[in-house]
């Protein structure tokens, strides 16, 4: 039995020759790669090459004279008995999703100018910790004014407002030249460059021989958020004291002023002494520099160094980047390893607004007859793309629970984890800090119906409720980081009114696990109307009680031995590694660990109600917990950008727009609602005219006898009345009651077939207005007239219904 298959083995081309009772045919096909995000993109062309033995007149026939199936990649033939039968091909394993390279390449916004090269770092953990700087508090602006400078880069050309389609790679024109041209081998202009995934400078202005003045991009498609950096530096000298000040930053208070340094990656020193990215800075300091973006202020993050090699490449950052591109390196090291296919799975859990693929991992051993009683843990990274932190604790997590220890094997056996390491993956490749192309921040938008404009988020939300109808969801953990506080801590969900201390004991026991890096007395187990959109409390109300967001310094621990010194990589990892460890003294069914936490924690909660008691008439001091992230969070970021183009904001209306939706204050009053009549109120608010859907004007009893009316009788709008006599009503359940009062005495009204002047309709009065068609009616519809109601009555359709003509 020969076999013959379809599948194009090799990329271009695959032929394939057989004897059969002395005749040879050939059975070729390629695949075509179709990209549907690509408007502009050009169609992949299909090459099949054709062999033909003399003889052979009809290429569609086979050596037995039978018509082949189309071309396809999922028909296979065998010959038997000198016929070729087909049936269909071996499903493709279905174990991972990056087998094909071309599905997982970054996909940028179209008119995204980038350089096409490949950045690579290697990972390298310092011997001992890096401490604190000393930070200069009573710094001020170098430079007034950057015109005193020259603009040595500038990287804004192509801006847009709003997405309007992605590509893979970006823009395909050539690339345009950003810094200035070197006049010659002295010149010791720097050469910067951040045009590269993950990558964000605006402009660069040379003030000084070595002092440059930068200004980082905002959020694509947004005019705030500017915290993250990342580019690339060339042209340098050795041992010169350069001084950067990067001068947009709208945040008052900073990590900076409390010792954070910068980071900074040479490529000379990596291949020379395998240093990866190490901290850098002396005379660092945050301030107030005078400048204005929407009528913000401005302040400067100014730092002095020196690049240890003449002409190297070297790069500086806020945090340890973490690219798309690293995500599915690792991805692809995991899928290589056949000992993790038996309790790994990777699987897209959706496509991002870009295009971008959105993996997620899910992690369990295989055990059907305990599957169904497993209970789930789901933990999600990198919502908002500047926090990079959060991505080296996910790594820490997923490689903690793919290892061959005792106890990942015993987290494997007693949970489903579902992993999802990158849910905004366009943000992270354009470099945005907190927001997605939307324009908005995804971790508001858990609550949102625009699930267009947000299709990670809402099919995160959809996963995580399917998982609670299947099973217990025991825990759901938002890796973040965080710009305003040291160390690692966690936000909760706890209500008001509620004692239990429950949501606290994980935290608790991570803080025992972890003293050197979690500090559990700066948690906030609280509920806020502004964080409702979060995926902590959306989640949290679907039933999940254990419902974190874990928050990791950008800067380092100001706790146990680590007191002082900024966290490496290695420490967010063993973050991640300590997390999954505390797990299993969560779950334990020896209750001893968690009953002694409970305890401690009533103990606490006594003290510190004590306390409050004692201070109650001091004055209380102000908590800075109204940041969840170390960032504005509780400003809105309005609409996606495309609606906001489109024009469509009016659509989208706050609680209390619909409250008063109902309300109309008298100054509002169109040219319209004047000449239909409307009444008004005394008070300060009038009633919009009500118009009567036509279903509500059904009969009550079809044996009722119609009563006639002129064929040209139109119904006009009813309109309800405040009584002059009441006062305005000034609430939306105030009108309700008065509108469902007006509603039940006009149904019994038309229901009993009397005149409208024949009851007694006390505040209400219907106002029934006649209008005369000038259109004839049809002798089949038409309907007899009656003393009794002479006009406005509806008249019946074919389905029953009754309907009015306004």
């Amino acid at each position: 039995m020969h076999l013959f298959t379809g599948r194009a083995k090799d990329e271009d081309k695959m032929k394939c020759e057989n004897d059969v009772n002395g005749h040879s045919f050939v059975s070729s096909s390629t695949s075509e790669e179709e990209d549907e995000f690509e408007d502009e993109d050009e169609a992949m062309q299909e090459q099949t090459e054709e062999y033909k033995e003399p003889g052979h007149v009809n290429k569609y026939e086979d050596a037995t004279g039978a018509a082949q199936l189309p071309k396809t990649t999922q028909v296979v033939f065998e010959i038997q008995s000198g016929r070729s039968v087909p049936r269909l091909c071996e499903p493709r394993h279905l174990y991972g999703v990056s087998g094909h390279v071309s599905q997982t390449h970054s996909r940028w916004p179209k008119e995204c100018v980038v350089i096409q090269e490949d950045i690579h770092h290697i990972e390298w953990t310092p011997p001992s910790p890096e401490p604190f700087c000393i930070p200069k508090s009573d710094e001020g602006p170098l430079y007034q004014n950057v015109e005193e400078g020259t603009l040595v880069y500038d990287a804004q050309a192509g801006k847009e407002y709003y997405f309007s389609g992605s590509r893979a790679g970006g823009n395909r024109s050539p690339l345009p030249q950003a810094s200035i041209p070197l006049s010659g081998p002295d010149d010791t202009t720097l050469l910067f460059e951040g045009r590269f995934e993950s990558g964000n400078l605006m402009s660069a202005h040379r003030i000084g021989q070595f002092d440059y003045e930068l200004m980082l991009r905002t959020d694509l498609y947004t005019k705030k958020h500017t915290q993250w950096f990342y580019f690339r530096v060339r042209n340098m000298r050795a041992g010169v004291p350069y001084r950067f000040t990067i001068t947009n930053l709208l945040k008052s208070t900073s990590l900076y002023e409390k010792g954070q340094k910068p980071l900074l990656y040479s490529e000379e020193k990596a291949r020379a002494s395998g240093v990866g990215w190490h901290r850098v800075g002396h005379d660092v300091s945050y301030y107030l520099n005078g400048r204005f973006h929407l009528d913000l202020p401005c302040f400067s993050l100014s730092w002095g160094f020196c690049f240890p090699y003449d002409q190297d490449t070297c790069y500086l950052a806020h945090c340890y980047p973490y690219t798309y591109t690293q995500l599915w390196e690792h991805l692809s090291e995991i899928e290589r390893k056949p000992r993790l296919s038996s309790f790994c799975k990777i699987r897209t859990l959706c496509r991002s607004l870009a295009g971008n693929l959105v993996p997620v991992l899910t992690v369990t051993s295989p055990s059907e007859w305990e599957a169904a009683h497993k209970p789930a843990i789901v933990v999600t990274g990198r919502v908002h793309p500047g926090e990079t932190n959060s991505s080296w604790v996910m790594k820490g997590i997923m490689d903690f629970l793919l290892s061959d220890t005792p106890d990942a094997k015993l987290l494997r056996d007693a949970f489903i984890f579902k992993l999802v390491p990158m849910l905004n993956p366009d943000g992270v490749i354009v470099g945005n800090y907190r927001c997605s192309l939307s324009g908005c921040d995804l971790n508001r938008s858990y609550s949102s119906n625009l699930t267009a404009s947000f299709p990670t988020v809402h099919a995160m939300r959809t996963m995580v409720h399917r998982l609670c109808e299947e099973r217990e969801v025991r825990m759901y953990c938002d890796l973040h980081g965080h710009s305003r506080k040291q160390n690692v801590f966690t936000y909760g969900c706890a209500r008001a009114a509620d004692n239990q201390l429950h949501e606290r004991v994980f935290p608790f026991m991570l803080s025992k696990n972890c003293p050197d890096m979690f500090s559990f007395q700066t948690c906030k187990f609280k509920v806020q109307r502004s964080k409702g959109g979060t995926g902590r409390i959306a989640l949290w109300k679907l039933g999940i009680l254990n419902s974190f967001t874990l928050e990791t310094s950008f800067c380092g621990s100001s706790i146990g031995q680590q007191k002082g010194t900024h966290f490496s990589m290695t420490d967010l990892e063993n973050l991640g590694a300590h997390f999954c460890d505390t797990l299993l003294d969560y779950c334990d069914p020896d209750r001893t660990k968690y009953n002694m936490c409970i305890r401690e924690l009533q103990d606490a909660l006594r003290q510190e109600t004590l306390l409050a008691l004692a201070s109650s008439q001091a004055e209380a001091p102000q908590s800075d917990d109204g940041s969840t992230s170390g960032s504005n969070s509780s400003d809105s970021d309005g609409p996606p950008a495309h609606l906001k183009a489109l024009k469509m904001k009016r659509s989208i209306k706050s609680k209390k727009q619909r409250d008063c939706s109902c309300l109309v204050r008298q100054g509002e009053e169109t040219p319209e609602e004047k000449k239909d009549g409307d009444v008004k109120g005394e008070g300060e608010y009038t009633l919009k005219p009500l118009r009567v859907p036509q279903h509500m004007l059904r009969r009550r009893k079809r044996d009722t006898p119609r009563e006639p009316t002129d064929a040209n009788t139109k119904m006009s709008v009813l309109y309800l009345v405040f009584d002059k006599e009441k006062g305005s009503m000034k609430s939306k359940s105030e009108y309700l009651r008065h509108l469902m009062s007006g509603y039940i005495r006009s149904r019994i009204q038309l229901g009993l077939g009397n005149s409208l002047s024949g009851l007694d309709l006390g505040p209400v009065q219907v106002c029934v207005q006649q209008e005369q068609s000038e259109s004839s009616i049809t002798p089949s519809s038409s309907i007899t007239p009656s003393s009794s109601m002479s006009s406005g009555v509806p008249r019946k359709t074919n389905h029953g219904r009754w309907t009015s003509q306004v």
